[in-house]
């Protein structure tokens, strides 16, 4: 097993990425399989390549919303190691995935007792707390079309790490989820923005054609 399948912990020591990977086990997450809800409350999981959804869902309406889209370097849940409680949150492979997952124990171990690891580790978690706080200031202050606007900038911008290239191969209904509306409405807006010439997309992948012009429509709604 390679020291670089622990990132975002590349950076730490070796003795630190070996204690790491000693404690680590593959996961392959085949596209639409879910984490189990007890491997949860055992396990710590590093995303090492593709694409995994966390969301939640309303059982009386079948709404979804997606809160985030891990791809190579996230980890979860973040959550239940810091208060050892279930989380009503699931996880869902977008693509096949390869995951690396080692016992809580271990990272509870690590963030007593390695002052490195517990400062990568606090800054991812501050890291998910301002997207946590940029969705939630979105949804409250921008309609469903500034909303997707922002996100198609953000999907363009190579300094985003959190959301570039985040659309590539989602579908209608998975772009609907991350803006908190349904697949019918996302449709509409990006069929006006490419009959405007604005965007263009092939193989579930979008892309800006008039970035200005898109920039345009923002300030205008």
């Amino acid at each position: 097993m390679q020291l670089e399948t622990t990132k975002p912990f590349f950076q730490l020591d070796n003795a630190t990425q070996m204690q790491i990977v000693q404690s680590t086990n593959r996961v392959i997450l085949n596209k639409g399989e879910m984490i189990d809800n007890d491997d949860l409350m055992r396990y710590f999981y590093i995303v090492v390549d593709g694409k995994v959804r966390n969301y939640q869902i309303n059982l009386e309406n079948a709404k979804e919303q997606t809160i985030s889209i891990l791809r190579a370097g996230d980890m979860f849940d973040t959550m239940i190691v810091l208060d050892n409680k279930e989380h009503d949150v699931m996880y869902e492979a977008l693509s096949k995935s390869e995951l690396m997952k080692f016992p809580i124990s271990q990272i509870r171990e690590l963030l007593s007792s390695n002052d490195s690891f517990r400062s990568v580790f606090f800054a991812y978690i501050a890291q998910q707390m301002r997207a946590l706080e940029e969705l939630a200031t979105d949804m409250a202050l921008y309609s469903t079309s500034q909303r997707l606007i922002k996100l198609l900038l953000q999907n363009a911008d190579p300094t985003n790490k959190a959301k570039y290239n985040i659309l590539k191969g989602l579908s209608n209904t998975q772009i609907a989820n991350l803006i908190g509306t349904v697949r019918h409405v996302v449709e509409r807006h990006l069929k006006a923005l490419k009959s405007d010439g604005i965007i263009e997309s092939k193989e579930r992948n979008l892309k800006i054609k008039d970035t200005q012009r898109l920039l345009d429509k923002l300030d205008l709604l």
